[in-house]
């Protein structure tokens, strides 16, 4: 167990951060799920910026890496106009 008030403190706050960062990741998880098994093309496109959005605040908040975050983006994109 931590000695220090400070130490005490910073593992509270990195619980909060590990089960918020989680949560968010999870989300994003979902819904590309969700984009992906979509067939519709007219609802994928209006999903789509919804997604990207979501995507470029996971990689602003570094809770995912903006490579991936590209990736992501890149492989939805392509799907959608294969649709």
């Amino acid at each position: 167990m931590a000695n220090h008030k400070s130490a005490i403190k910073r593992i509270r706050a990195n619980e909060k951060r590990r089960v918020s960062n989680r949560y968010h990741a999870k989300t994003m998880r979902n819904a590309i799920g969700k984009f992906r098994a979509m067939t519709n093309k007219k609802e994928a496109e209006e999903m789509l910026p919804k997604l990207v959005s979501i995507i470029d605040k996971l990689a602003k908040k570094s809770i995912i890496h903006k490579n991936k975050a590209a990736n992501l983006k890149s492989k939805i994109t392509r799907q959608l106009e294969t649709m």
